[in-house]
């Protein structure tokens, strides 16, 4: 048989995925799993944006995109950095991809040569890892430990960076942990960034309006506009929006970095859904309301879950400043036997522990570069949460 790329070697199949798929494999078999392993809101998309959306194909805007965005979402996506972020850009500057996910993909190939080091903060999305190494670079990962909010440290980043730097990452709020960095910590960042003019910049600001208890969001490029012309801002339409499925990602930065994304989005993918961006164009621009109204819900089921987590003999769950997870130290639980006799040693044997046998779907923290953690999304209803806060409790009282 022919085979495979080596380069396969360096990726796996996303925990969060692997996961999922368990759930499945036991929903199939008749047994109620409550999975909260999945990043996804459980919202529906706005009316009015689906609406444009079914507009945009009953009008014949069904044939190929513009490769780069539509000029209707790319003016919206310029609408939106301005109102949200302070942040100024022309059409060259804008690229609309496949989810947020094309658009780090796109950056890194279009940068990364073979040895190029990506400094990825500790917890991290674990996709930002792997894109590292599928485009030829190495992943440097910093420690950001759960007594620093789970934030990354100015002497941390500084520690990092060599000459060999090529991008640093920044993703607040943070996916796994929901921390957010305030005005005062993302300036002392881009105070060492500037001393490092050979490295790009990326933040991942995909959670940037699920932000909770009057805390103010803020943009490295926003804070530090000395930064701009190396910094790529990412976001899109899956989390404000409970547009997941629509997959639709845009992107902010300096024209030449565009240009070379925009070059290798061609190779990949090319254009993007015509009727989604009409959905997401419509989203932008549409009444903002609703994102606050769902942000307050998630902020409750924040409260209730924490609440619920530290009721957990074993378990300790720091309150994060914004986005739909939470990041519990289960340290307590590990070196114990559940009731269905399996021992644990690590935070995998935890989650696979819970799902197995209280049928509760988390994510090991391992997975994010962090242990003994897991990763819990409460971006389901309070209904479904409290059956699940429940059944983490038993589970883990009845640890011996």
């Amino acid at each position: 048989m022919p085979a495979l790329a080596s380069r396969l070697a360096e990726v796996q199949v996303s925990a969060s995925v692997v996961m999922g798929m368990k759930a499945r494999e036991l929903a199939a078999k008749g047994i109620k799993v409550i999975s909260l392993s999945n990043g996804e809101p459980d919202f529906a998309t706005p009316a009015h944006a689906i609406e444009a959306a079914h507009q945009a194909a009953l009008t014949g805007d069904t044939k190929y995109p513009p490769q780069g965005g539509t000029a209707a979402m790319k003016a919206a996506v310029i609408r939106k950095f301005k109102r949200d972020n302070g942040l100024d850009f022309t059409p060259d500057e804008i690229l609309v991809t496949n989810g947020g996910k094309q658009a780090i993909y796109n950056a890194l190939m279009a940068t990364l040569d073979e040895g190029d080091e990506v400094v990825i903060p500790a917890p991290y999305w674990i996709s930002y890892a792997d894109m590292a190494k599928v485009a030829g670079g190495r992943p440097v990962t910093v420690n950001c430990p759960q007594n620093n909010g789970f934030k990354l440290r100015p002497e941390d980043l500084e520690a990092a960076i060599t000459p060999k730097t090529k991008w640093v990452m920044l993703n607040f709020p943070n996916n796994p942990t929901g921390a957010a960095c305030s005005r005062a910590e993302m300036k002392a960042l881009a105070e060492v960034l500037l001393r490092h003019p050979h490295v790009w910049v990326m933040t991942d600001d995909m959670y940037e309006h699920l932000v909770y208890d009057g805390f103010e969001f803020c943009t490295i490029a926003e804070v530090e506009p000395r930064l701009k012309d190396r910094t790529l801002t990412v976001n899109g339409a899956s989390k404000t929006y409970a547009m997941t499925g629509w997959r639709i990602g845009f992107c902010g930065g300096p024209a030449n970095l565009i240009k070379a994304m925009f070059n290798m989005q061609g190779q990949a993918t090319s254009g993007v859904s015509t009727v989604g961006q009409a959905a997401a164009a419509a989203a932008l621009d549409g009444p903002q309301e609703l994102v606050a109204e769902r942000a307050a819900e998630y902020r409750a089921r924040r409260d209730f879950v924490v609440d619920a987590l530290n009721a957990a003999p074993g378990i300790a769950c720091h309150k994060p400043e914004g986005a739909f997870y939470v990041f519990p130290n289960i340290a307590g639980c590990l070196g114990k036997t559940t009731k269905g006799g399996r021992k644990l040693e690590t935070d995998t044997d935890f989650a696979l522990a819970l799902l197995e046998e209280a049928h509760v779907g988390v994510v090991q923290g391992a997975a994010y570069g962090m242990s003994p953690y897991v990763r819990i999304s409460y971006a389901t209803g309070m209904e479904e949460l409290r059956e699940a806060m429940a059944r983490i409790q038993d589970f883990c009282r009845g640890l011996a």
